[in-house]
């Protein structure tokens, strides 16, 4: 179990470093430049570490994305709530991702939720399909964003992060 980790997976541009980074600092922290490969995180608690490791988004990185599946304890899928046209492309990825490994937590994050086109989260659980993951499953969805670089993290995010850390004290 030590060498397991959060895994932090989603299609390009939904976030990911974004989120990864507000958690780990508790501030807000706008990435602009895509993850090209993979990027690993420490984030402490109160009585952990606990190692998260992103992998790009994009297209030649995808297919990392199950590889890495044996190494996690918990998965946080990101998506990007205002891009609705790429949401039946993160369902499939997601999809596959689960059924690859029917127990894993999911944790799943509809970003980007202060844009005016984003999708109220009960749209994105529809649009992601979430009641099809699976009945065995841990299973939350939480609405994040990260608007004022250098603010404190919304209360949606640390709750997300006490989430994670309370299922990290489970593993």
């Amino acid at each position: 179990e030590k060498n397991k980790q959060v895994l932090v997976l989603g299609l390009d541009g939904a976030g990911k470093t974004s989120v990864l980074s507000s958690l780990a600092s508790n501030r807000v922290q706008h990435s602009v430049a895509p993850t090209q490969g993979f990027n690993v995180v420490c984030i402490n608690t109160d009585d952990r570490q606990m190692e998260f490791l992103e992998i790009g988004g994009s297209e030649p990185f995808r297919s990392y994305w199950e590889m890495c599946l044996p190494r996690g304890w918990l998965l946080i899928f990101v998506v990007d709530s205002a891009d609705h046209s790429r949401l039946p492309e993160a369902r499939k990825y997601l999809h596959q991702l689960v059924e690859a490994n029917p127990v894993l937590p999911l944790v799943v994050f509809a970003h980007k939720q202060d844009l005016e086109a984003a999708y109220h989260i009960t749209d994105i659980h529809d649009a992601l399909a979430l009641s099809e993951v699976g009945n065995n499953r841990k299973l939350f969805l939480f609405g994040t964003q990260v608007t004022h670089n250098g603010s404190e993290i919304p209360s949606t995010m640390q709750d997300a992060k006490d989430l994670i850390a309370h299922l990290a004290e489970n593993v």
